[in-house]
């Protein structure tokens, strides 16, 4: 089961042009969600790692992501679709010593799948956060999610996910948690 002394959130390419491709509704939930996770981790002590692919193309991690972790915001570039081809990464991922990976991000039919399915490979336990992931593309989202759930990825919703890691009213820091989702 989620246990946030275990996870790591990973934000795959939440980046300025990809998520105006996305339509305003969609665009506004990604930002709006990926805010919340982030927050939530910041607050719970889980570390966030995000990535960028080719932000001189499709822009930098989109303000609300940017904004929450300040300091820690410290994106890695990248070219390959697998976010694990990329020289180092699996490395530095792998330096956090944690077995649970939260991943969310866009597109979900590429790089999400693509390197939801290296972490798989290389034995991490896959959280795939639904609500913060999106393809410009509905059909092609729908059989990404398919596909990762068939391959072992476990299909979660931010709620799910916070409610994991919170695991009881009591722990010391559900009431701000919780104050992120009503």
């Amino acid at each position: 089961m989620l246990n946030a002394k275990d996870s790591l959130v990973l934000i795959i390419d939440i980046q300025e042009k990809l998520t105006k491709m996305l339509g305003e509704d969609l665009c506004r939930r990604i930002c709006d969600k990926s805010k919340k996770l982030t927050l939530a981790a910041k607050t719970m002590g889980i570390d966030v790692l995000i990535t960028e692919q080719y932000p001189k193309g499709l822009g930098l991690t989109i303000e609300e992501i940017k904004n929450t972790l300040e300091d820690e915001y410290k994106p890695v570039e990248k070219t390959y679709f697998n976010a694990l081809l990329e020289e180092g990464f699996l490395t530095k991922l792998k330096s956090y010593s944690k077995k649970q990976i939260v991943i969310c991000g866009i597109e979900a039919h590429i790089c999400v799948l693509q390197s939801v399915l290296a972490l798989i490979k290389e034995g991490f336990d896959v959280y795939v956060v639904r609500d913060i992931c999106a393809s410009r593309d509905k059909f092609e989202f729908e059989n990404a999610m398919e596909y990762l759930k068939n391959e072992g990825a476990k299909i979660c919703t931010l709620e799910m996910i916070l409610f994991l890691w919170l695991k009881g009213s009591k722990n010391p820091c559900f009431k701000e948690v919780q104050a992120l989702i009503k």
